[in-house]
């Protein structure tokens, strides 16, 4: 099994700065793509960054200059910190990976989400 464990959510001030984690555990051949979505109350779940395994970035035009998506391919982990925090981050933050196992039958290729870490944003 795999799963996506993320951590580093919490509430801070506006103009504050978290940094998330999200560390993919289990059977892993390869992980492909990696990101960062975010799901506000009462709204749809968007994109906030992807990450490739060659370390090209992504980013929603709403966190750029402001977040920074990275990965560290030996732990297995993608990163998002994020400073200048506004009223307008808040929301669940999920991780996304598409990760490669690897058996006798050969090699699937499937989509996880992490469990979701809140990030609220507030004076």
């Amino acid at each position: 099994q795999v799963q996506l464990v993320e951590s580093g959510g919490g509430l801070v001030q506006p103009g504050g700065s978290l940094r998330l984690s999200c560390a993919a555990r289990g059977s892993i051949f390869r992980i492909n793509d990696m990101g960062w979505y975010r799901q506000a109350p009462g709204k749809q779940r968007e994109l906030v960054a992807t990450i490739t395994s060659g370390g090209s970035t992504n980013y929603a035009d709403s966190v750029k200059g402001r977040f920074t998506i990275s990965r560290d391919n030996a732990k297995n982990t993608v990163y998002l910190q994020m400073s200048s925090l506004s009223p307008e981050d808040t929301a669940v933050y999920y991780c996304n990976a598409e990760i490669v196992r690897a058996s006798v039958l050969g090699r699937s290729t499937q989509a996880y989400w992490g469990q979701g870490t809140q990030v609220g944003v507030s004076s």
